[in-house]
């Protein structure tokens, strides 16, 4: 089994960054692609950034493109979400997942495809 392991939420002003990490453990090698998601109060889930284990081809939601910048370190099994220019609509609670098949047209975050996710993290932007 894959485990899932974020951190790095917290709390910032409109304006500000964060840098959340997502490392995985176990069988790390069945992962095809790995997403972040998030939801907000009131809200559904929604898919924000995700990328293939490879590191080919990100994925952007269009209200994320720009500011949040997704990337996967092989060596350490961790995906990471930079977060740059904030908005308080950024707020939410964050979730990293793995897929564990192939899709073409690449790291598409939706979610019903991933499999495994982990317990999240909340990021809270003030305006």
């Amino acid at each position: 089994q894959v485990q899932l392991v974020e951190s790095g939420g917290g709390s910032v002003q409109a304006g500000g960054s964060l840098t959340l990490s997502c490392a995985a453990h176990g069988f790390t090698y069945d992962i095809n692609c790995m997403g972040w998601f998030r939801q907000g109060p009131g809200k559904e889930r929604e898919g924000v950034a995700g990328i293939s284990t490879g590191g080919k081809v990100p994925y952007y939601t269009d209200s994320v493109k720009g500011r949040f910048t997704i990337s996967y370190d092989n060596a350490k099994n961790t995906m990471y979400l930079q977060m740059n220019s904030l908005k308080p609509e950024d707020t939410a609670m964050y979730y990293c997942a793995a897929r564990f098949f192939y899709r073409s047209g690449g790291c598409i975050v939706s979610p019903g495809d991933f499999g495994r996710w982990g317990q999240g993290t909340q990021v809270t932007v003030s305006s």
